[in-house]
């Protein structure tokens, strides 16, 4: 028994042990092997309980389906550094024509690996002993202490988050209960059971039912012809590059000439949308706006589900898609690593070329530097991947500096802090004091990046999109705060959002936006072709726009009334059925977002 399961565990410690640079769950851990001993005890149960010539057949069977997966993940995950998901078969007629391509470009190695687990099957196969007749009760006995175990194993995982949390995708049983990430997934289960299950939930698994009511109001919404018109602005950056900046925890009393004088400049020469929200979720803020500037929707409200679990849903117009379209190249760049909130797997299912994060590749003498902004710009991979690209391009550039913790005394706010005063020269900071001072590191990175357009021929020809992807909602001290902001309700979501080419006349927007309409804001001024009724947001330039902020409690806002519990909260004027008519159009776009993520409604275009 011993030598017919070795090669059943190579394969499995093989093919986890192939993904080591996949930061989660290691392969020691003992939850996935624990699955992987119980699936090989189930397989040698059944081979070893049946009789004569069907226990080997059995034998060659389940070695066959398994050897099949194990060389399928090898292959993928060499090729893509995924493991292989059994929803790609949906896309194999897209992916058919270099498949003979694939099988013979890749890596020798695993060829060799391969044959040798397949002669160890071969030796093992050898040494089975034979079995006279078909033991039934065995069969029945192995089967049962499979289930039970089957069941309880999961726990072992720990608990998972029973409410939408930031950190749920770090949580091993949530991964596990989701399987919308596929590397973690592999890791936290083992070959075996992340086969059957990522099998089971692709193919078996019954999908939520849309109900007649709600298909109809989705299919009223999305059949409707489209009635966008062009305005003045349509086309104004048409075959610019543009850089798509996200800015960490940049809140608007954080920009301004004293704190980021570079980003001032940008600011004080831009189109400057000055009442633009950021809506925060409890779901993690900085992948919230991430999902909305590139598919134009936002986390669901009306239910529980962090929108980075929505990466096998289809999105045909996300902004890189429709670049791509325009012979864009498309690349994201940030400080963290590929599997921190599955951002590579998310922007490549939104169709981006590359995710490039300095944790997967660059090397410091410290472990904080990283978390510089400026190394956004010096390191040599991000500047040449950024400004020394071929054609027109879009890079979607994400800060992290001004991240909490606020203290001087560890992390990255110390590392800061030792750079501008020397170590053991930093004064006693406060935590407000603090974040300015970090904020400087974002604006340090932005004067590089300036400095880099003027140094590739790029200045004049790039535009800058950027934006706060939450308010500093991480302060310990929230009195900071309540000197800054409107703290009472949720107008404290109050950010910067402006857009910066070096031709255009200084403008601002006063009428309210949100990060649902960065998008279509976007695509109308590159004179990209879309249908504006496949998202939630409108085109905020646009002559008949109507500007409104709505957030996780249904409450809105548009720069008039701020309406709460479907009464008006502020100091603001409004008609009885004003206030009831938006309240109403406020919850069919929350209707809207929540049902079109939660039945994949665009897989059926």
């Amino acid at each position: 028994m011993i030598y017919m399961a070795i090669p059943f565990l190579l394969m499995d410690l093989i093919i986890r042990i192939m993904g080591y640079k996949i930061d989660f769950f290691p392969a020691y851990y003992p939850v996935p092997n624990l699955f992987t001993i119980l699936w090989i005890f189930l397989f040698l149960g059944i081979i070893l309980s049946l009789k004569g010539i069907a226990g080997k057949i059995a034998y060659w069977v389940l070695f066959g389906i398994s050897f099949a997966m194990f060389l399928t993940n090898c292959i993928y995950y060499s090729l893509t550094s995924f493991y292989f998901s059994f929803n790609l078969i949906q896309m194999a007629d897209e992916g058919s024509s270099y498949l003979l391509d694939t099988i013979k470009n890749t890596n020798p190695l695993i060829y060799i690996t391969a044959l040798f687990i397949l002669i160890t099957a071969v030796f093992a196969f050898r040494k089975m002993p034979k079995t006279d007749k078909f033991h039934r009760k065995r069969l029945l006995i192995i089967f049962i202490i499979f289930v039970i175990l089957h069941f309880i194993l999961p726990f072992l995982l720990g608990p998972a988050n029973s409410k939408l949390k930031w950190n749920t995708f770090k949580k091993p049983r949530n991964i596990y209960e989701n399987y919308s990430d596929s590397n973690k997934s592999m890791k936290v289960s083992g070959l075996y059971e992340y086969s059957v299950r990522n099998f089971y939930i692709t193919f078996i698994k019954p999908t939520p039912q849309i109900s007649e009511e709600d298909q109809k109001f989705l299919d009223e919404i999305y059949k409707k012809t489209d009635t966008k018109t062009a305005d003045k602005y349509t086309g104004l950056f048409r075959d610019k590059n543009v850089i798509f900046l996200q800015l960490e925890g940049m809140d608007t009393w954080l920009l301004n000439k004293k704190n980021t004088p570079n980003l001032y400049q940008l600011l004080n020469h831009s189109i400057n949308f000055t009442d633009h929200y950021s809506i925060y979720t409890g779901g993690g803020s900085t992948f919230n706006s991430e999902f909305a500037v590139n598919t134009g929707f936002t986390t669901p409200i009306s239910y529980t589900e962090n929108v980075y679990t929505f990466n096998k849903n289809t999105f045909d117009d996300t902004l890189a898609k429709l670049f791509k379209k325009e012979g864009y190249s498309v690349n994201a760049f940030h400080m963290n690593s590929s599997d921190f909130y599955s951002r590579a797997i998310n922007y490549k299912s939104w169709g981006y070329d590359n995710y490039f994060g300095l944790k997967d590749f660059a090397h410091y003498d410290s472990d904080l530097q990283y978390e510089l902004d400026r190394e956004l710009i010096q390191n040599p991979t991000m500047y040449k991947n950024m400004f020394q690209q071929q054609g027109k391009f879009l890079d979607y550039i994400i800060t992290y500096s001004p991240h909490t913790p606020f203290t001087t005394t560890k992390e990255v706010g110390k590392l800061i802090a030792e750079m501008k005063y020397g170590k053991g020269n930093v004064p006693e900071l406060s935590e407000e004091e603090t974040a300015k001072l970090m904020v400087g590191e974002t604006d340090y990175m932005v004067g590089l990046l300036m400095q880099a357009l003027k140094d590739n021929n790029l200045y004049d020809n790039t535009v800058i999109i950027a934006y706060a992807d939450h308010y500093l909602y991480t302060l310990l001290d929230k009195t900071i705060l309540d000197k800054y902001k409107n703290t009472k309700n949720n107008l404290i979501n109050r950010t910067p959002f402006f857009i910066w080419s070096s031709d255009i006349t200084p403008t601002e927007v006063k009428e309210v936006t949100m990060q649902m309409n960065i998008l279509p804001t976007a695509l109308n001024l590159f004179g990209i072709d879309y249908n504006s009724n496949y998202y939630i947001g409108q085109n905020a330039l646009a002559d008949d726009y109507q500007g409104y902020a709505f957030f996780n409690d249904y409450s809105w806002y548009d720069g008039n009334v701020y309406v709460e519990n479907g009464k008006i909260a502020n100091k603001g004027k409004m008609r009885r059925k004003k206030v009831d008519d938006i309240s109403e159009k406020i919850h069919n776009i929350i209707r809207k977002n929540d049902l079109t993520l939660k039945y994949d409604y665009f897989k059926q275009k």
